[in-house]
């Protein structure tokens, strides 16, 4: 195998030149000179096998030919640019390789060391002895500095994919002291403990400090000490090489995440959610990432490669979400030619379409069907073969459009947009102030309800009866008639309930007005919400709509009565423990199917501060495509605005109405499993009877051959509606994805958003059928095995020891994995969160959109007190005070006040040290008060009116939920606690993991059987 390089010095005489000794093949004991009798190399060889004497490999070596799975094969090679064969591609025993150009005149040409690798010039010095080394992977002194092992930058016509040190954390591996944290090992060198990049079995320390700091010109580079374990040094250069021939993402980023090392580099969502933008760069025509996000973008081309990818593969879908700034989903009239649709698997035009025989005919991009193009649509073919049109045709050119639906997509006339309440009246609903606020609310948005004039409404209130309210037009107050016999329920006036709001509208100003005063002295304390459901039912069912349930306690009387559970310790850890979390009734859950089949979509307001089964509640909401809120404990003078903003955005916001949703995919692939709060009407069909932007889907695909045969895999999510204008619409999205062999590329285009969406959804539903330490369990070991499998992948061609390796894509994966853990549906135990906390938190999370989700698993903290000393007032320079910072306990300095944010709260954190002044200035006379009876509020002076400008900002950002602010001040127990230390997760709390020790168990799995 010779390697031509012909304008090259002379490569040194193997046998004696190389500074390093390599460690003998397995099973040959190391020579006792201190040198190996091989010739060696600090990293895995990269590049071009170097040619053993007389071009023959020795008996019983193995061949080095490095391989990068899925590494991209290089451009042709070019007469001025540096060009280099991926070990992928190359020649499998022998044969020629592409060369490197020379380099610029200048310096002293640089002599070739590693096979195919420039090294500055070394000076050969004679080397000390030294104590046998076993093999392993290279000291500190030898990985330290720039990328790659250079002692000094790389020469011209390398392209550095690195980017530089942040001097700001403390490094993998570098020299100097390192900053020591409390509870934390120091990374100086100690006696003892085994260091970075050093396993425990490879000798005492000793043998490897007696490396000279410089040996053979591999040195720390000054001022480099320190690196992020996610821009470490490559195990082998031949990544380094690889990644600047593929600006894609980095393929291997290894980390070493030794228990010495400083747990700061670790890395951290700071930045929120970034998306892959190398694949809406390279299909431009895709829909946005905001409405159909997959696992990973390319997909695997059989059932045994898709089998080694142990993440989910699928993806999630928000059909409905927001279009980003500055663009809207086009709307499209087909008019007389009707919806170009395939006539076999009934996809949608779209811009993967082919034209062909002049414009007559084109080819179903999902099934390759040969349609015929009606005449009103038909355009010719320019000589590319794209219509003449093209531009004028936003289905041909973008991936999302609505289109007009006609008459032949409806069962019926389009529904009204149709708002129906169910309210709580009793004892506890009239004293907390919640039904006060919820009826000046709905008064407030009667102009912003969507649908004007053909908006309907009606109400039903209940206790231990039920209350009707007729609200005829032609009447000047409403009539109220009250139904006490619970068992044989029946609607009194059945056509003068639901009326037209803008026909009725002074009747239901007035009926919302006197709504308080009628039940403000009620001392019933009776709940007949089962019977109420059934009335609401037998109201909406010959139109359907929204029903919005507000309910105050525990339903005691007639069907669908609940009792107290969870009250009982000695169930929690067993078997049955799992009963606690889903409905005890199967009335609610039949309840759903009927209102679901008869398009009523329901979302369940929940205040009581004792239990009142929220399992069995949401269950409602679950299948009928609604969401919970809950607020335990509600007291309008503290929960009231949150109230007041969530529903008004429930009332206010576009919804699509009677609807059904699809996803179609090419052939040899189906989606096979649907997670989220809907009805599976049929296998891939899925029933949503009221549907909004903050709702989102998640599903797993499945491939049905053994091996897919196309190039590329087509989606097509199509969402069938009723807009509340009362058009027929039909919302479309289309996305394309390649097909791959290599299981390193599914890797390097994996979606770690995607992926934790569809992993939140799939333990929250683990826990409806078995403990929590199960579903906790569940969501490690797929960690484990998909990184031991992308370990495995690249432990033929590195040393990677002790290390912990990751890919780019995935290196924020353990710490969202973490994240789900701790979230309030699967943390701890009883004593973490109540029931009724954690089954609304779990109907909440399986609804939400990707970027909510993540911030929800890895909350924001920042620092604010330095900023509000601060002159300026800019409005811009709020994105410099909400710099997020490690959510740990040691972030939090005791002189600061800090905000942490959920997304669902706020809460401001006021070190016990914090400058009286700024207290005094942002709580006015409370400042010295216990915090948990302050409210904040704007005070007449600077320092307040930015802060409340800033929070004001923070709940802009995302509308979805208002979330609320508790103040707490350092020290004070339990509230600090309970507000904020538990929220910490990479701290250890009350038996939970810290983020060190889970990083150190997902690595000790991962070896295990690697």
């Amino acid at each position: 195998m010779n390697t031509e390089n012909r304008n090259f010095p002379a490569r040194p005489p193997p046998s004696s030149s190389s500074p390093f000794a390599s460690a003998p093949p397995p099973g040959v004991p190391p020579q006792s000179g201190g040198f190996a009798s091989q010739p060696t190399r600090p990293f895995t060889p990269s590049g071009p096998p170097m040619a053993p004497p007389g071009g023959v490999m020795r008996p019983g070596q193995p061949p080095l030919v490095s391989q990068i799975p899925g590494s991209r094969p290089p451009p042709p090679p070019q007469p001025s640019s540096n060009s280099f064969p991926s070990p992928a591609y190359g020649p499998p025993g022998g044969g020629s390789f592409q060369r490197f150009p020379t380099p610029p005149s200048g310096p002293p040409p640089p002599t070739q060391t590693l096979a195919g690798h420039l090294s500055p010039p070394m000076s050969f010095r004679p080397q000390q002895p030294m104590a046998p080394v076993t093999m392993g992977p290279p000291p500190q002194s030898m990985t330290s500095g720039i990328p790659g092992g250079f002692a000094s930058p790389p020469g011209p016509g390398f392209q550095q994919s690195m980017p530089p040190a942040n001097p700001s954390y403390s490094g993998v591996g570098g020299g100097g002291p390192q900053p020591s944290y409390p509870g934390y090992p120091s990374n100086q060198v100690l006696q003892g403990p085994p260091k970075p990049f050093q396993s425990p079995s490879q000798g005492p320390p000793s043998a490897v400090s007696s490396y000279p700091p410089q040996t053979g010109g591999f040195g720390q580079h000054p001022g480099q000490q320190n690196l992020h374990p996610s821009y470490a040094p490559p195990t082998s250069n031949v990544q380094g090489l690889v990644e600047d021939f593929n600006s894609l993402s980095l393929s291997n980023i290894p980390g070493s995440l030794e228990p010495g090392l400083d747990h700061t580099s670790f890395p951290r969502p700071l930045d929120g959610d970034v998306e892959p933008s190398s694949f809406a760069e390279a299909y431009p025509m895709n829909c946005h990432s905001r409405y159909l996000r997959l696992t990973t973008s390319a997909i695997p081309n059989s059932q045994s490669l898709a089998s080694r990818w142990h993440l989910p593969l699928g993806a999630v879908v928000c059909p409905l979400a927001e279009a980003p700034e500055g663009e809207e989903v086009p709307l499209i009239d087909f008019g007389s030619s009707g919806i170009i649709r395939c006539r076999r698997c009934r996809t949608y035009v779209n811009p993967y379409v082919a034209f062909t025989d002049s414009g007559r005919k084109w080819r179903c991009n999902i099934c390759s069907m040969l349609n015929d193009v009606p005449g009103e649509y038909f355009s010719h073919l320019d000589a590319t073969g794209r219509r003449m049109d093209m531009d004028q045709r936003p289905e041909l050119t973008k991936g999302s459009v609505e289109i007009i639906a006609p008459t032949e997509y409806m069962v019926r006339p389009p529904m009204p947009p149709i708002y129906f309440f169910l309210i709580d009246v009793s004892f506890s609903a009239t004293k907390s102030g919640m039904l006060e606020v919820a009826t000046q609310t709905i008064k407030s948005c009667l102009d912003n309800l969507p649908g004007y004039p053909r908006t309907q409404i009606g109400f039903i209130t209940y206790d231990s009866t039920l209350h009707f309210y007729n609200m005829k037009s032609s009447l000047s107050q409403p009539q109220m008639m009250v139904v006490s016999d619970l068992d044989d329920i029946f609607v009194p006036l059945p056509d003068d309930l639901l009326v037209n709001l803008s026909e009725s509208r002074n009747v239901v100003e007035a009926f919302l007005d006197s709504l308080p005063l009628m039940f403000q002295d009620n001392a019933n304390v009776e709940s007949a919400f089962g019977p109420a459901l059934k009335a609401a039912f037998m109201v909406m069912n010959q139109l359907g709509g929204k029903l919005l349930i507000f309910q105050n306690s525990l339903p005691s009387l007639g069907v669908g009565r609940l009792k107290l559970r969870g009250d009982d310790p000695r169930i929690y850890g067993t078997d049955k423990e799992y009963t606690l979390r889903v409905a005890e009734d199967t009335f609610y859950k039949q309840m759903a199917a009927d209102c679901t089949k008869f398009q009523i979509g329901i979302n369940v307001y929940a205040f009581s501060d004792k239990y009142t089964d929220i399992a069995s509640l949401g269950t409602l909401a679950k299948y009928t495509g609604g969401q919970v809120y809950y607020y335990p404990g509600f007291q309008s003078s503290i929960h009231g605005d949150k109230l007041r903003h969530e529903l008004a955005r429930d009332l206010t916001r576009e919804t699509a109405w009677e609807s059904v949703m699809r996803i179609r995919c090419g052939k040899g692939i189906r989606f096979s499993s649907y997670h989220g709060n809907f009805m599976l009407r049929s296998t891939d069909l899925l029933a949503l009877p009221a549907v909004d932007c903050d709702k989102a889907y998640a599903m797993q695909l499945t491939l049905e051959e053994t091996l897919l045969t196309t190039p590329t895999v087509y989606f097509q999510v199509a969402l069938l509606y009723t807009a509340s204008c009362g058009e027929r619409r039909i919302r479309v999205h289309t996305a394309v994805a390649p097909v791959v062999t290599d299981l390193g590329e599914m890797y390097r285009q994996a979606d770690t958003g995607s992926i934790v969406s569809v992993y939140t959804r799939l333990a929250i539903e683990k826990t409806l059928s078995s403990k929590l330490d199960d579903a906790r369990n569940v969501i490690q070991q797929k960690i484990v095995k998909a990184l031991r499998e992308y370990r495995n992948l690249h432990a033929v061609q590195h040393r990677l020891g002790s290390r912990l390796i990751y890919p780019e894509s995935l290196k924020l994966l353990p710490l969202y994995g973490l994240g789900i853990c701790k979230s309030t549906p699967l943390q701890g135990g009883p004593a973490d969160a109540s029931l009724d906390e954690r089954c609304a938190a779990g109907f909440t999370m399986m609804a939400l959109p990707v970027k909510k989700l993540l911030k929800l698993l890895y909350p924001s903290l920042f620092r604010v007190d330095e900023w509000l000393l601060k002159l300026s007032a800019d409005i811009d320079d709020l994105k410099d005070v909400r710099r997020r910072l490690p959510l740990a306990a040691e972030s939090l300095d005791s002189r600061g006040l800090y905000i942490y944010d959920d997304g669902f709260r706020l809460v401001l954190w006021f070190g016990r040290m914090l400058s009286p002044d700024i207290a005094k200035n942002l709580l006015g006379a409370d400042f010295a008060a216990e915090l948990s009876r302050v409210t904040l509020q704007e005070q007449q002076n600077g320092m307040s009116k930015k802060l409340m400008r800033l929070i004001k900002k923070v709940r802009e950002n995302d509308p979805s939920y208002h979330p609320m602010c508790f103040l707490v001040r350092q020290g004070e127990q339990p509230r600090e606690g309970f507000l904020l230390l538990r929220h910490l997760i990479e701290d250890q709390m009350g038996g939970s993991t810290s983020y060190v020790d889970w990083i150190l168990q997902l690595h000790r799995q991962i070896q295990q059987n690697a």
